[in-house]
């Protein structure tokens, strides 16, 4: 086989994830999605850097680039000063808070299984590969991809694909949203549920729809675009509210979701106390599926509430897991076989 191209050599992939860093830990160093197109530049503008992309979600945080200097520690250094700088961190804090730095065919690798849904929380789950997807345009259309990032992704999307189309990893609960209505089904009868979402993004998408799909009463849609609620709400034949009313509403609901890009806790534990009183203490559940965390995890303390947040989910997509895990080695083989096609060396072991 050819030599790969000096380029691939010069990829670098740093990051974390839900399985690598508590979500209490992540939410420090998460990018709101309106601040990604300014951190793609920044990274990009770093001294001896080329392309980037940046991917933050719910559950990982990953700056794939490409770099000039003479190794590949030399730009993982670079690019762990710019997480120092721009979150204001220790030097020792952000050593400790990225704990994946790869290079050249690692970094393919990973990307790789990232869009395959194989480094996911609920293995197989579909929604990152379109959070990948979008995170590449976004890069795309502000200018910090070139030659390598753009091959690089349009590889990881036609692999993605090739795994769906010929595994059965995606079979049963394959979302963090579709696990979290499993979660609400097995506390409440979702026929006679209400239910609210704040929050109108993908992930309220998918949680709505699942809601949908199995019954759920009502469904309640709240956000800071009041135009997105209205959206989202009428395509699930739900109520829409303008966000500074959801608060009054919560007494009247059985299930909250919330999943904001707030940089602060939106629900708190004195608003929870007035809604329990109001609820006479009737059960209420909350799933916090926003990183940063949308509540206030002292909120768990309150009689009558549940509250899980996006690491709790873990456990219940557990249970899914034991089938698709079996498709595990015929996913990696794909993989390697796409890895080898595109020019990336296997590394030495």
């Amino acid at each position: 086989m050819a030599e790969p191209e000096p380029l691939k050599n010069q990829l670098v992939c740093l990051g974390l994830n839900y399985r690598t860093t508590p979500v209490e830990v992540r939410e420090r160093v998460a990018f709101p999605e309106a601040k990604v197109p300014e951190a793609v530049q920044q990274v990009r503008s770093l001294p001896g850097f080329e392309e980037s992309v940046v991917l933050s979600t719910c559950n990982r945080v990953e700056i794939y680039s490409t770099h000039t200097h003479a190794n590949a520690h030399a730009a993982h250094d670079e690019m762990v000063n710019y997480i120092v700088r721009r979150f204001d961190l220790a030097p020792e804090q952000a050593e400790a808070l990225v704990t994946y730095k790869l290079d050249a065919s690692e970094a393919a690798r990973h990307l790789f299984r990232v869009v395959s849904g194989l480094d996911s929380m609920v293995l197989g789950e579909t929604e990152i590969f379109g959070q990948v997807k979008a995170a590449y345009q976004l890069a795309l259309g502000t200018g910090t991809t070139s030659r390598t990032l753009n091959k690089l992704f349009q590889q990881a999307f036609s692999v993605g694909k090739k795994v769906r189309n010929e595994t059965s990893i995606q079979r049963g609960s394959t979302s963090v949203g579709s696990v979290a209505v499993d979660l609400a089904e097995k506390v409440h009868d979702l026929k006679q549920c209400r239910v609210m979402l704040i929050g109108a993004g993908e992930m309220s998408r998918t949680c709505a729809q699942s809601l949908l799909s199995r019954g759920a009463k009502s469904i309640i849609v709240s956000n800071r675009s009041h135009d997105r609620a209205v959206e989202l709400a009428a395509e699930m034949g739900g109520t829409a509210l303008k966000f500074d009313e959801w608060e009054a509403a919560m007494h009247e609901v059985d299930v909250i979701i919330s999943s904001t890009s707030a940089p602060h806790f939106v629900i708190k534990p004195d608003q929870i106390q007035h809604v329990m009183k109001k609820r006479r203490w009737e059960p209420l559940l909350i799933i916090d599926i926003a990183v940063p965390r949308d509540v206030d995890p002292a909120v768990n303390e309150i009689e009558g509430v549940y509250l899980y947040d996006i690491d709790a989910l873990q456990t219940i997509a557990d249970e899914g897991r034991r089938e698709r895990i079996k498709q595990l080695a015929a996913c990696e083989k794909i993989i390697e076989e796409q890895l080898e096609k595109y020019g990336f060396t296997r590394p030495e072991r």
